[in-house]
């Protein structure tokens, strides 16, 4: 499965990127306006793409059809890596078909049901988005979603590439590889959770106490 950062922070994108651990970044308006301040997003997208040799999503931000491929294009030009995200809308679907049409790579976000999946699919969607947490947020099972869509995927050989998205926590990394998700995208406090045990931590402390008791050096 792969690995995406869920970010525009480009310290954290380059802490991830030298430890050779995520295939490919997302962001959304939100977590541009967090980290843009006075600067032109388009730069921070560009630098986010040098740093990371992967797919990079970088969202839209109209909500009609006709712009959504004005704006596309012109988030597609930044760099050859950049991946046009729309939202799952009658708009966002139609908007993907003439973008995937030009030969760009799109990312449909906001998935929330296997029948929005379908159309994102057949609508040729390079990417998925489904929202496990938002959907855990209202006493729903994210999980399940996963498996459906991969079930309906598989069944019907459609390519569209399952994105497991508002990842919580790192079980929901751990039950998106189950079940078959081709990536899955986190915050940086999630990635750096993946590495935590207290028994590696334990484990270590007692290897490097035994090692002291030599007094001597490597």
């Amino acid at each position: 499965m792969k690995i995406f950062l869920d970010t525009a922070d480009l310290d954290e994108i380059r802490r991830a990127a030298d430890a050779g651990l995520v295939d490919g970044i997302t962001t959304n308006p939100s977590l541009i306006s967090k980290v843009a301040g006075d600067r032109d997003p388009k730069e921070i997208y560009l630098k986010i793409c040098e740093i990371v040799d992967g797919p990079i999503s970088l969202e839209v931000v109209a909500t009609d059809r006709e712009t959504m491929v004005v704006e596309g294009r012109k988030l597609a030009a930044i760099h050859e890596n950049a991946v046009v995200k729309v939202p799952l809308t009658e708009d966002g679907l139609k908007a993907c078909r003439d973008l995937r049409s030009e030969g760009f790579s799109t990312n449909v976000t906001l998935c929330f049901s296997v029948s929005q999946a379908l159309l994102a699919a057949k609508a040729g969607a390079t990417y998925v988005s489904p929202f496990v947490g938002r959907i855990d947020d209202i006493s729903g099972e994210g999980m399940d979603l996963i498996h459906q869509i991969r079930q309906v995927y598989d069944t019907y050989g459609y390519e569209t590439q399952i994105l497991a998205a508002s990842i919580r926590h790192p079980v929901h990394v751990v039950e998106s590889m189950m079940l078959g998700a081709d990536c899955c995208t986190m915050p940086p406090k999630v990635l750096w959770q993946l590495s935590k045990h207290p028994l590696t931590d334990r484990g270590l402390e007692g290897f490097l106490a035994d090692w002291n008791k030599l007094g001597a050096e490597i």
